[in-house]
């Protein structure tokens, strides 16, 4: 009789477990929006949800630790003047969020510690290059100032954000509606799936194609795709019968993939979550009501379904908290905030283990927040690979680095490295001043002529 040998695993037996109620964040009108995005980004100090506004976009920003009831006139960051499809916080300054709008815009924020006392209206920076509404935000994890942006126009801009300027512009690769973007751990290389079935791997300071996979699925609805480690590839997307899938894939040979996996048929597009710490990722289904967990090992069959999380409510969206976040004295591994309807509730990841002391195999070294390279250094050629800090005694959150915009170099561009396009009030105050330089001289050589003749 042959027995069925069980894979070990640490992680076999994590499980997913809602924080009670008076830990949930409640009575808030998440935003109704259809957009594929997460509507949640989450950081140790604050939880941002994109939430129904009138007359405009608006997102909240409530202090991780101010859970319970939420006051109806709680001001909001409402700048945009069209509805906010996606946010994300700065992984170097937890005090810096960017959003992305239907109104064509991305503005970057700087959130006072403690949370907002008034509504927020004036951006640090607005950053204007796409003609569409902009649904992808993606910051550089190593570089610091680094923002990735994917309009609705097809377009993939990389900002760097302290000038206010598009340094690199891809606007020839894509011929279809952008589904999802990511960066690889170091930055070196960014991964987009798009509407054309191609999910492809691009050199983001060239703005070239490294590689590229054909129909990663065969079905026509939405791709998402992350790096995961040893530079490979997950992918989560639709059979041609409308199942959802999720497949693994070695770029070094993209002709056919490690494993591909049916899960349900289910409608709701898959957002994948990636710890590189752990090698889970979590499947979060948008518009359904459980997390999938996955180990992502190197032994056949790459991907190996460990549990799943479900509840009775289905989520608007998903917000996963950075490592250093954890609890790791109560053997935490991942921690999401689930957005309903009127409320965002946190999902706690643990692994189960009878010991206080700290676990050194659930937490190696983890990417910390200092950035380990600047943007022009970045853009000029330079990598950086990630600053790894310890969890042994939690993380302690030092001084942030400090936002800082040249104002002098603020300008939107046009077009890849280098060609500026001033804008028009700069423009109009530089030919006010030569109108006036143009009389001062004339008056002069009026002057200098009567003294001639006299």
């Amino acid at each position: 009789m042959s027995r069925k040998v069980v894979r070990t695993s640490k992680f076999r037996h994590v499980f997913g477990q809602a924080v009670k109620a008076d830990q949930c964040y409640d009575d808030i009108r998440i935003s109704q929006n259809t957009w594929d995005s997460n509507f949640c980004s989450v950081n140790p100090k604050f939880v941002a949800m994109v939430v129904d506004a009138s007359g405009g976009g608006a997102f909240m920003v409530l202090p991780v630790t101010k859970t319970g009831r939420i006051d109806m006139s709680h001001p909001t960051v409402c700048g945009h003047t069209g509805p906010v499809l996606d946010i994300e916080w700065c992984p170097h300054n937890d005090n810096i969020i960017a959003s992305g709008s239907e109104d064509c815009t991305v503005m970057i924020w700087e959130i006072p510690d403690g949370g907002l006392t008034k509504p927020l209206t004036e951006p640090v920076v607005t950053l204007e290059g796409h003609s569409k509404r902009v649904g992808i935000l993606s910051w550089h994890p190593t570089a610091h100032n680094v923002l990735m942006t994917a309009g609705c126009d097809n377009v993939v801009i990389l900002w760097n954000v302290a000038c206010g300027e598009a340094v690199v512009r891809i606007d020839s690769l894509h011929t279809d509606l952008i589904y999802s973007v990511a960066w690889n751990r170091d930055g070196s290389q960014i991964l987009t799936s798009c509407k054309d079935k191609k999910l492809r791997i691009l050199d983001p300071r060239k703005g070239t194609v490294i590689a590229e996979k054909e129909k990663p699925h065969e079905g026509s609805r939405p791709v998402r795709a992350v790096f995961v480690s040893d530079g490979k590839i997950l992918t989560t997307g639709f059979s041609r019968m409308s199942e959802r899938q999720v497949a693994l894939w070695d770029p070094k040979n993209f002709k056919d993939a490690l494993t591909l996996q049916e899960l349900d048929t289910s409608s709701g597009v898959l957002l994948p979550f990636f710890d590189p710490d752990t090698g889970i990722v979590y499947l979060c289904g948008k518009g359904d009501s459980s997390i999938r967990y996955f180990e992502v090992t190197d032994e056949a069959p790459y991907v190996h379904y460990l549990s799943m999380y479900s509840s009775k409510e289905s989520q608007k969206g998903m917000g996963y908290m950075p490592k250093r976040g954890l609890e790791v004295n109560k053997c935490e591994i991942a921690r999401f905030y689930k957005l309903h309807e009127r409320k965002c509730e946190p999902i706690v990841m643990t692994v189960p283990r009878k010991s206080d002391l700290f676990q050194e195999d659930l937490y190696p070294d983890t990417i910390g927040p200092e950035p380990s390279v600047e943007a022009s250094d970045w853009f000029g050629g330079k990598e950086g690979r990630p600053n790894l800090i310890s969890l042994k005694d939690g993380f302690v959150a030092t001084k942030t680095k400090e936002f800082k915009v040249h104002k002098s170099l603020l300008a939107t561009t046009t077009s890849g490295a280098g060609s500026r396009q001033v804008d028009s009030t700069e423009v109009h105050s530089l030919q006010e001043e030569v109108k006036k330089l143009r009389a001062a001289v004339e008056e002069l050589t009026e002057r200098v002529k009567t003294l001639e003749s006299k």
